[in-house]
């Protein structure tokens, strides 16, 4: 049994490394899903079933966050401009059935993540605490840190693209920075992050929640090369690099330290940012 411990760190990164290199190899003949939607459905998968097993443990308060949450996702989605999802496994395409998906994702990502967080998981998250004006404090940290790298995430955005600035309407940048900001932290930086805690603090023990952390986080941040992945692997992956120590660790760092909410306020000031000035 303890050897088996052992052997699960080196199971779940063959696992993921797994995941990637197929979906690359395949992409190249075959339309498959794009690698975010890929984690998502395991993800969301993961938050069901630690739901199914250890519901009891939440708090009336849990259920109405959760809900809370995807109640924002799924009614800024149906009035996102600047926000525009690829379809769904090349099925979910509307704003009205993209709005569900998210809600819900939202909703039960968020209840898989608060059922590892009443376990002693890795990230807390102070609202669903009741420490209400530890919530605001970490949010505005979350703000102040984001708002510099921000800046220079619409500059190398500018480099990269060859696209001058084309500025926006602002209010639609603060609604539909919601999307990414929420979806994507509750899913990788909550949920995902709690679960492969879960699989691996009896073999790394205080490891783990650094660990499994990071895991997250390079999940996270390589999904975004799907298509550089199939042209050029080496360049996806210093770029993924690149994007991991800028955009990554200080969210990952945020949740750890501070809670959920100061990661998806760091999350949220990026993709106001590039929206407000058209990227």
């Amino acid at each position: 049994m303890k050897m088996k411990r052992q052997h699960t760190p080196f199971l779940i990164i063959a696992t993921i490394v797994m995941l990637f290199a197929a979906r690359a190899l395949l992409a190249a003949t075959f339309n498959v899903p794009r690698t975010f939607e890929v984690f998502d459905t395991l993800t969301i998968a993961g938050a069901l079933f630690v739901l199914s097993k250890r519901y009891r443990t939440l708090q009336r308060s849990d259920w109405m966050i959760a809900i809370l949450l995807g109640t924002i996702v799924g009614t800024g989605m149906l009035f996102a401009t600047r926000f525009s999802p690829y379809p769904f496994f090349g099925v979910v395409k509307s704003h009205t059935g993209q709005a569900l998906l998210r809600g819900i994702f939202t909703t039960f990502a968020t209840l898989g993540g608060l059922v590892v967080m009443r376990q002693g998981g890795p990230v807390p998250f102070q609202a669903a605490m009741g420490n209400w004006r530890k919530s605001a404090g970490t949010i505005l940290l979350g703000l102040a840190i984001g708002l510099p790298l921000a800046i220079v995430n619409v500059f190398a955005l500018r480099f990269t693209q060859g696209q001058a600035l084309q500025w926006q309407n602002p209010s639609a940048a603060l609604l539909d920075a919601l999307q990414p900001g929420i979806v994507e932290e509750v899913i990788y930086r909550f949920a995902l992050w709690g679960l492969l805690w879960l699989a691996l603090q009896n073999s790394l023990a205080e490891k783990a929640p650094w660990f499994s952390g990071l895991l997250a986080m390079l999940i996270h941040t390589y999904s975004h090369f799907d298509d550089l992945f199939i042209q050029s692997p080496l360049m996806a992956l210093a770029m993924g690099t690149a994007l991991a120590l800028f955009w990554g660790l200080p969210p990952l760092l945020l949740a750890r330290r501070r809670g959920l909410e100061a990661a998806i306020a760091f999350h949220w000031i990026q993709d106001v940012a590039r929206f407000w000035a058209g990227y």
